[in-house]
């Protein structure tokens, strides 16, 4: 089975848990997705698939080339693809077959990849998080970046120096998100937590990489009330 599928970000909203706790929760709309491609460790050196989000595409926005490829297969024109990488238990998977929400069950986690927001040019403090200068009158240094090198040596800008510039509009991935519902027949899951980018953004959405232990009191198991372990201790001595 395929462990990803693509999709657009919704927008926020609140859901009740079954203990009655009010959680945050961002719906995506998962799929309906087409495998387009895929690819075999014989040929391309690894196990993928290709998929498409279906979605209304005008064909002459596609060149040439994409248009062959999905006719060769007779599929729908897709806009947004996306590679994933194929598990062991993923079968004879082919150009053609469809990935739905149904892939994911509630309590499941998944590692969400989206564009963030831009944020156009920004400066230190709001870019990188720089304390600043004191705001007192007389002060002379309130927003400044500070020293950024010696003149003697390197007498230059050392790569990688925390500056002003663009901020925002980079690939970003939010791991171990928890899917609290799944409505296969919209094809909307619903995730707790945010979710990077606007609202109509393309999402990648994938089974977690590495999901929490549930050991650790955070994936459904109660949390160890450290006071009563130290007591169960006393007893037994």
């Amino acid at each position: 089975m395929v462990s990803g599928i693509l999709g657009k970000k919704i927008g926020m909203t609140e859901a009740y848990q079954p203990d009655g706790s009010l959680v945050p929760v961002t719906l995506l709309q998962a799929g309906p997705c087409v495998v387009t491609q895929r690819k075999t460790a014989a040929r391309e050196g690894y196990e993928a698939v290709q998929l498409g989000l279906i979605e209304f595409v005008k064909p002459g926005r596609l060149n040439r080339p994409a248009r062959g490829a999905f006719e060769k297969h007779d599929l729908p024109p897709c806009k947004f693809l996306r590679e994933i990488e194929l598990r062991d238990d993923a079968g004879e998977t082919k150009p053609g077959d469809r990935i739905l929400a149904s892939i994911f069950d509630a309590r499941d986690f998944v590692d969400v990849v989206a564009i963030s927001k831009g944020r156009g040019f920004a400066g230190f403090i709001k870019r990188h998080h720089f304390g600043g200068g004191a705001a007192s009158h007389g002060s002379m240094f309130h927003r400044a970046p500070g020293s950024i090198g010696a003149s003697a040596f390197p007498s230059r800008v050392l790569k990688g120096m925390r500056a002003a510039g663009h901020m925002g509009v980079q690939q970003v991935t939010v791991r171990n998100l928890q899917v609290v519902s799944v409505d296969t027949d919209d094809h909307i899951v619903a995730v707790r937590g945010a979710v990077p980018g606007p609202n109509g953004g393309y999402v990648m959405i994938r089974k977690a990489v590495k999901a929490p232990r549930a050991k650790r009191g955070f994936a459904g198991s109660t949390t160890v009330d450290p006071l009563k372990a130290s007591k169960k201790k006393a007893g037994k001595k």
